[in-house]
């Protein structure tokens, strides 16, 4: 499995701006081969930000590759700049290789 997380900063007062953003977002993730699931997580407030974390699992790092290069990774991230206020800087991107994994039985 591969991971990548983005790590949004969101000023205050902006969050549901934001998550607004996301739900309201045509994706097509599903679609695309290799995909496994996407969450979107919300984090801790304070006065200078609301933390929020997107996390996408994929089958393997080619999987993920083959989406960014994607038209439909473009058109899904079309617009993305128009929302600025919204965003204390541009998000942290990370990558993870699995090393191990425990499932939930049953």
């Amino acid at each position: 499995m591969y991971l990548t997380i983005n790590r949004f900063k969101v000023a205050p007062g902006q969050e549901e701006a934001f998550e607004a953003i996301w739900q309201n977002r045509e994706s097509k993730l599903p679609e695309m081969d290799g995909f496994v699931e996407f969450h979107l997580f919300k984090g801790a407030s304070t006065d200078e930000a609301t933390i929020y974390l997107s996390h996408t699992l994929w089958r393997d790092k080619a999987a993920f590759e083959g989406w960014a290069r994607s038209q439909n990774f473009r058109g899904s991230h079309k617009g993305v700049r128009d929302h600025g206020s919204i965003y204390l800087g541009p998000p942290e991107l990370e990558f993870y290789d699995s090393v191990q994994c425990i499932r939930a039985e049953g």
